[in-house]
């Protein structure tokens, strides 16, 4: 089996259980508690720590001889992790909070972590690896959440938690069978990774700052769009309308990462590609806002976060010191599921609005997003600092990735 094909088992094994578990744990919490809110403050303890957590993740995974005990214990935990909480809720809630915030501190090996391993994995086809990479994110939010609900309607949610924990052991699998090197004991690197470093590098790299701030931003509106979804469904008396708005958003970034293993010009021009797709999705969300019924149109939000996703990875790989590359991509997708939980308690607070405000305002935070990353890149060009060779990343299956200058 080729290795990119292991490495996608891996990703969508740790990447669908961490979708699903955020359902199965609000179902859980409902059931032994009858409080939603528990259920809430649940999945924050999953959640959250990303952020936190991301630079000391990445920093072990940077310094460590031996990465794949490193990762395989972050599969082994989360995986503990979501299965200890289906047999603590209720009884030790206060237990389970403990174990999911566990799991969530380890939890950027598993997104961003494993992302950053690619490079090393995939050496001649980086750039379409990363498309397909794109594609677990989707794959996963499909099918995560439908995976929870099933199993919870059949087998109640305890157990849903518990199958989506043996997927994570299945992406360990997966993952025990990857070609990752020993890195040599008498080599270390130059400036050896410390917590927090990749701050720094974010700053001091032009591009990887823009991209890093336009994601977040970008993120935080995404994480109010399943409760427009949800007012969109209740505005039309039609509750089971959310899960599909959202699959139908999901499914088209699933089309749209597809579509760049096959378009060279998102890995040529990462950060443009990034900034236009981002800004027309701000253009996406808004017929619903006026039509609830063309709600369909949201495919296309989800079609051009395939090219961002993957922009973003390009970006990440070729703008990343490799004494803090793994820090690099684990904090920068730290950010994206910190800024989304936050967006998704914002769009909380306005839900009692309507639809039309939420879909406005995740349009506005699209906008915004390409703003503020177009901003980023033409100071540094005023400034005289983003004056680096662009590197073409060519995605052509069996070519080797060559600096073009």
């Amino acid at each position: 089996m080729p290795v990119l094909t292991r490495y996608l088992l891996a990703a969508i094994g740790a990447r669908l259980a961490d979708e699903g578990a955020r359902v199965s744990i609000v179902l859980l919490a409902i059931e032994q508690t009858g409080r939603a809110s528990i259920g809430g403050l649940l999945v924050a303890a999953l959640m959250v720590p990303h952020v936190a957590a991301a630079p000391l993740a990445g920093a072990a995974a940077d310094r460590a001889r031996r990465r794949k005990p490193l990762y395989l214990s972050a599969f082994a935990i989360y995986a503990v992790s979501l299965t200890g909480a289906a047999l603590l809720v209720g009884p030790a809630t206060w237990v389970a909070a403990i174990l999911l915030l566990t799991g969530g501190c380890l939890a950027p090996l598993l997104f961003g972590g494993l992302s950053s391993l690619l490079r090393e994995l995939v050496p001649g086809d980086v750039g379409r690896a990363f498309g397909y990479d794109a594609t677990t994110y989707s794959v996963a939010g499909i099918a995560g959440p439908a995976l929870a609900a099933l199993v919870a309607g059949f087998a109640g949610p305890a157990w849903s938690l518990v199958t989506l924990g043996a997927f994570a052991l299945l992406g360990a699998l997966a993952f025990l069978t990857l070609p990752l090197r020993v890195r040599p004991s008498g080599v270390r690197p130059e400036h050896p990774s410390r917590p927090f470093s990749a701050v720094s590098v974010m700053i001091r790299k032009p591009r990887l700052g823009a991209v890093t701030a336009t994601t977040g931003i970008s993120q935080f509106g995404f994480g109010a769009l399943p409760l427009a979804a949800a007012a969109i469904a209740t505005a039309r008396h039609d509750p089971p309308l959310t899960g599909l708005i959202m699959a139908v958003t999901a499914t088209g970034s699933l089309v749209g990462s597809l579509l760049t293993t096959r378009i060279p010009v998102v890995h040529r021009h990462p950060e443009r590609t990034l900034l236009i797709c981002t800004a027309a999705m701000s253009v996406a969300f808004l017929p619903p806002v006026f039509l609830p019924a063309a709600w369909p149109v949201l495919a296309v939000a989800g079609l051009l976060m395939g090219p961002v996703t993957v922009s973003l990875f390009s970006v990440r790989d070729r703008e990343s010191p490799p004494e803090t590359r793994t820090q690099v991509f684990t904090l920068g997708a730290g950010i994206k599921v910190t800024s989304a939980a936050a967006g998704a308690v914002v769009g909380g607070l306005l839900s009692g609005a309507g639809a039309a405000p939420l879909l406005a305002v995740i349009a506005g935070g699209q906008l915004l997003a390409a703003l503020t990353g177009a901003f980023i890149l033409r100071r540094a060009r005023r400034a005289g600092e983003d004056h680096e060779d662009e590197v073409v990343i060519d995605s052509r299956p069996g070519e080797n990735v060559v600096p073009k200058f």
